[in-house]
């Protein structure tokens, strides 16, 4: 189990922990029923805090933020010197925390994505995990949520006995609602983005070579140009810029944690 501490890329504080350490800190939380917001995040959910203040303390407010890309896992290492094993890659998570809940029947709520690819996931997951216990899926509305209507959330998800959210609403949105969340249901709240599109099936994954390599942007990119070529085309030059930026020391990104006054914007 490896847990070496949290350190600054690009100002957002990313923990360099291994899957063992993650699984187990979420299920503690689980079992112990305490709060514990969760994400995994690639280049562009770093960019996302990087480029917006008020996001970039949202960030620093989760309780634990993972490598899911490789070149954020490089960072850690080129930057602060922790060289772990592997990334902590957000379908992978997924399903490893997915298999412990099974194992000691702790119980899952699904949040996010549409209603086929909830449909599609639950039965992939059962499948898998015979024993898993999902109490109770519901999709985005893709729109702001009033605050009665967040309350009515909460109070759903609580009410169905769950002792954890799997969220699937894309970056940064998922960030921001595991954020805002966190106090209101009082579990762990895991951000996964495309793990709910990967497990269902509906997207292929990058080839293992390519993902070991930092290239599952160009995988994705080659899968969805039209929605994703900004985020790759034009973030990731600037993300390497800057961490050889941070890197020789022109540049500091010390990390900005939460002061309270973020305005609410949940979408769910």
């Amino acid at each position: 189990m490896i847990n070496y501490g949290k350190y600054s890329i690009l100002g957002v504080n990313i923990h360099a922990v291994d899957y063992e350490f993650a699984v187990a800190k979420i299920v503690a939380a689980a079992e112990q029923k305490q709060p514990c917001s969760v994400s995994a995040l690639a280049v562009h959910g770093v960019m996302t805090g990087f480029m917006e203040p008020t996001h970039l303390r949202r960030l620093n407010g989760l309780d634990l933020v993972v490598p899911d890309g490789q070149p954020v896992r490089l960072a850690l290492k080129v930057l602060h010197n922790k060289n772990l094993p592997d990334r902590v890659y957000g379908p992978n998570l997924t399903l490893k925390v997915a298999e412990a809940f099974a194992e000691r029947g702790l119980k899952l709520y699904l949040y996010g994505s549409k209603q086929e690819v909830l449909d599609r996931l639950v039965v992939n997951l059962k499948r898998r995990f015979p024993n898993l216990l999902i109490v109770g899926q519901e999709p985005s509305k893709f729109r702001r949520l009033s605050e009665a209507e967040r309350i009515e959330v909460a109070n759903r998800i609580k009410s169905s006995g769950a002792d954890a959210v799997f969220l699937g609403l894309g970056c940064p949105r998922q960030e921001v609602w595991a954020y805002e969340y966190r106090e209101l249901l009082n579990m762990p709240i895991l951000a996964v983005g495309a793990a709910f599109d990967f497990i269902a099936g509906n997207l292929p994954q990058a080839p293992k070579l390519l993902q070991d390599f930092s290239l599952e942007w160009l995988y994705r990119l080659i899968q969805e140009p039209q929605r994703l070529w900004r985020r790759y085309l034009i973030l990731n030059p600037i993300y390497v810029w800057n961490i050889f930026l941070q890197y020789v020391g022109w540049r500091r990104f010390n990390p900005v944690m939460p002061d309270g006054q973020e305005h609410m914007e949940s979408f769910g």
